[in-house]
């Protein structure tokens, strides 16, 4: 028996790749740090990326018990990280960022809206809870381990060296990503309600 099972390592990668979506992070995280020095930027990125780990490590470990405790379902917990999203969403769109990018909120950007939802959504959250379930033995618990590990890996580069591109195109362009980002986030987040609200009417038939 391998120590690590490679085809899970590279299924729990390729899942939450899709739904964290590193891609897809860069313009949000270009325009809630616009205006900041590098160093801040760089500060909110890997603090971000450490606030996702521990959310999502916490929910692999222990969120069954903690949503039960609460009584509080699956489709609740996203509809709320979509509504979470949807409110930074309409600040980017109506040029509230800067209230978002104050001196004094750098923790607060790095964990909300960043580390969470962003990063540690309901789907990248529940997607995790679910291969925990499924393990059987200490190869593929190395293999989830791994696989969590390479996608927040992944997300601290992208935002890591986006912040050139920050520097490039300016304060128009940096106008021009803030609100493609609240266009996108929107989305996201109407889409995370849409589905909350999908299951709980499934769940009621």
């Amino acid at each position: 028996m391998s120590f690590v099972d490679t085809v899970l390592v590279v299924e729990v990668f390729v899942t939450l790749f899709v739904i964290m979506d590193p891609v897809g992070t860069v313009p949000i995280f270009l325009s809630l740090t616009a205006g900041r020095s590098g160093a801040t930027a760089r500060r909110a990125a890997w603090q971000a990326v450490a606030v996702s780990f521990f959310v999502i490590t916490l929910f692999a470990f222990f969120g069954q018990q903690i949503l039960s405790y609460l009584h509080i379902s699956l489709p609740a917990l996203q509809c709320a990280g979509g509504l979470l999203l949807l409110l930074v969403a309409l600040e980017l769109l109506t040029g509230k960022e800067d209230e978002m990018a104050t001196a004094n909120a750098d923790a607060n950007i790095a964990l909300v809206p960043l580390g969470t939802p962003l990063l540690a959504g309901p789907g990248a959250i529940v997607a995790t809870m679910l291969f925990v379930e499924e393990i059987d033995d200490g190869p593929e618990l190395a293999a989830v381990a791994l696989g969590v590990v390479g996608v927040h890996v992944t997300l601290w580069l992208a935002m890591r060296y986006s912040l050139p591109i920050l520097r490039l195109i300016r304060d128009s362009g940096v106008l021009l990503v803030t609100r493609i980002a609240g266009l996108l986030l929107s989305a996201i987040a109407v889409q995370l309600v849409a589905d909350a609200v999908r299951a709980f009417i499934a769940g009621e038939g």
